[in-house]
């Protein structure tokens, strides 16, 4: 079923979602970009749908709830070891299809990676519901319908916002009584928009030669990349963590442990205990997220863990492109195809 309500009457049915739901959505933040005069659009609780960036993608994505960027697991004291509280007031998260395929990908990495559901994981991942925003046009660097992730299904509901109306379609019935506040309210045919076609695409190769593992192409990546992070920390399937142990003061045999996202690029992530590290230079680093990303993955679970949302490329200060690197394996593979 759907619906075409005016920007005030989706904000009356957003307030009646709040009674029931918290609601994560992107949100535009001013002046909190790179520099003092340009803004940035993040996931954040929202508590009026006018504070929801419909025509934007998000710098970050919606990963941030789900995956936060620190988390206390438990609190110990000498005695005792208590699991964190976690408020049981059901979520909703907004997000673009690629950001709805994200999560599937999270879920394969936290619940379906072997014979045991990490738990922590689970009792966040049972409590959201997701909110499909559609897409009418392509963004810079996004590649989504090379991933195929342009298009999707998971949803309680839709929002397309279009000519200044919000165009819904409701596929859980248990949401229409969020929208008919107003029993006069006009059902009509609604079908989400879906991205058909990317300025950018990319072709990745279905089998991956081992040279290239050792190729020099990933050279270039040893001095071009600073080693920041960023791509790692706003992709939204990178689902890599170290775990910390915080001793307060007060006390050193009483505090809590924490989960905290980890990035591959970064320098320290691989280091062993005696000194060892596995991978040195960024060109190797480079290489393992790549691989992982459109090679590793999908041998174990069958399908590609990048979505091609392209906020790697966004933000990356020394201007890599994913994008490129997979036209350059690309190249690489049918080279030594050829030869």
């Amino acid at each position: 079923m759907g619906y075409v309500l005016e920007m005030e009457d989706f904000s009356a049915v957003i307030d009646a979602l709040k009674k029931d739901y918290r609601i994560f959505a992107p949100v535009r933040k001013e002046g909190a970009g790179r520099f003092t005069d340009v803004d940035c659009v993040i996931y954040d609780e929202i508590s009026d749908a006018f504070d929801i960036e419909l025509t934007q993608k998000s710098d970050y994505s919606a990963k941030e709830w789900l995956t936060p960027l620190s988390e206390t697991l438990l609190y110990f004291t000498e005695e005792d070891v208590k699991e964190a509280d976690l408020p049981q007031k059901p979520v909703l998260i907004f997000g673009r299809s690629c950001d709805l395929h994200s999560i599937q990908r999270t879920d394969q990495i936290y619940l379906k990676n072997g014979d045991a559901k990490d738990p922590f994981y689970q009792r966040r991942r049972d409590l959201i519901k997701t909110v499909l925003i559609g897409c009418g046009q392509s963004f810079d660097n996004c590649f989504c319908v090379s991933m195929d992730t342009n298009q999707c299904d998971d949803y309680v509901f839709s929002v397309d916002l279009i000519d200044g109306n919000v165009y819904s379609d409701v596929k859980d019935a248990a949401f229409d009584a969020y929208f008919q506040l107003d029993k006069t309210v006009e059902t009509k045919s609604v079908t989400p928009q879906f991205v058909t076609e990317n300025d950018v695409k990319v072709d990745i190769p279905d089998v991956i030669p081992y040279q290239i593992i050792t190729d020099d192409l990933w050279d270039e990546y040893t001095t071009r990349c600073i080693g920041c992070g960023r791509c790692n920390f706003v992709c939204p399937t990178c689902t890599c963590y170290t775990m910390q142990d915080v001793f307060y003061r007060d006390n050193e045999r009483v505090g809590e442990r924490r989960r905290v996202a980890a990035s591959c690029m970064v320098d320290g992530y691989t280091n062993v205990a005696g000194g060892g590290q596995y991978r040195r230079t960024n060109g190797e680093r480079m290489r393992f997220k790549v691989l992982h990303k459109i090679s590793d993955f999908k041998k174990r679970f069958g399908y590609q863990m990048c979505v091609g949302c392209g906020r790697c490329d966004d933000v990356c200060p020394e201007y890599i492109s994913f994008s490129n690197i997979i036209g350059k394996v690309s190249n690489a593979a049918e080279q030594e195809v050829k030869s």
